[in-house]
């Protein structure tokens, strides 16, 4: 379940009143066309932000990824792609957590999300080239980007998985980075499960009133 301190649907889509709202701690729920909710949100000041050694260590491993931005509603969507991400958050998170209907819905219909982050491995030892293995659903404004809803093959023999999900979230927050943006929102810190997005540079929380950058504080609330 979510974390809702408050709600609304809204009906204004600028980016002017959606770098407002998420200024204001709301994020875009996949519930409805509108739908927000005003949560502990994260968000990292791309001002502020340098890559760690770890950071450095974890895109060294997956340096054979490569990242692709489509516009959503997503043309080349097939029923391999909602599968993925089913089997991904029901593994995660547990059965019934994000249904493959719920997937189409959000990358072929006008929803709260825009943009279909795609990740693709290429590597020429392996004889693989051009293989679709993750995937992350997002919102782009003119100032942020919302990393939204990622999700990659945990099932393929093929290569390696590992470290291939905070590399992800790291080539997004580059691509952010590069393209200007003051903020990369990470979603909302609930509970321990967060903390592995506390390490970035730059990171801050909204706790209810104000953004802070005391992360002791917030890990001592996801305990």
């Amino acid at each position: 379940m979510y974390l809702k301190w408050k709600e609304q649907t809204i009906t204004d889509f600028s980016d002017e009143n959606i770098n407002s709202l998420y200024n204001e701690g709301f994020l875009f729920t996949r519930t409805g066309h509108g739908d927000m909710y005003q949560t502990r949100s994260l968000r990292i000041d791309l001002n502020k932000f340098e890559l760690s050694s770890e950071n450095r260590r974890v895109l060294k491993k997956i340096s054979d990824l490569g990242l692709q931005i489509a516009e959503l509603p997503y043309e080349k969507y097939d029923w391999t792609i909602g599968k993925m991400a089913k089997d991904f958050y029901e593994t995660k998170f547990g059965e019934g957590t994000f249904s493959a209907n719920k997937v189409k819905e959000l990358l072929t219909t006008e929803h709260n999300f825009n943009h279909f982050f795609v990740y693709s491995l290429e590597n020429c030892k392996l004889k693989i080239e051009n293989l679709e293995v993750g995937y992350t659903i997002c919102r782009e404004t003119n100032e942020l980007l919302h990393y939204s809803y990622p999700f990659y093959d945990l099932q393929s023999s093929v290569f390696s998985l590992q470290n291939i999900g905070m590399g992800m979230m790291l080539q997004a927050i580059l691509y952010a980075q590069a393209k200007h943006k003051r903020f990369v929102y990470l979603g909302s810190a609930k509970d321990a499960k967060a903390k592995y997005k506390l390490q970035f540079e730059g990171l801050e929380w909204f706790d209810g009133e104000k953004w802070s950058d005391n992360l002791e504080e917030l890990k001592n609330i996801l305990k």
